[in-house]
């Protein structure tokens, strides 16, 4: 069990080590958003994988909980590389105006 434990955890860590090179090297933010996303989906996977080898199923709710914020804090980033606000486009367009 230990030998799959660490098959799994050395998999992961390898896969960890390339997400974290596209975001050091990406060539565009979205490039690095990405990776940065894919580096999240790799923890909640190895949360996933602790929780199954050690027996305690609550971590999969723990997972779901960072998956949430993992997503939502991908669709925020990229809301803000597109609108460059994150708040009212009314407001911002406003605050111009008077630019």
């Amino acid at each position: 069990m230990t030998l799959w434990f660490s098959l799994v955890l050395i998999a992961i860590g390898v896969s960890l080590l390339l997400a974290l090179a596209r975001a050091a090297l990406g060539p565009t933010a979205f490039d690095r958003v990405l990776a940065v996303n894919s580096v999240g989906t790799l923890a909640v996977l190895a949360i996933c994988v602790y929780g199954f080898f050690d027996g305690r199923p609550e971590f999969l709710d723990i997972a779901l909980l960072y998956a949430l914020i993992n997503f939502i804090g991908t669709i925020t980033v990229l809301k803000y590389f597109r609108a460059g606000t994150l708040g009212d486009h009314a407001s911002a367009d406003k605050h111009q105006d008077e630019a």
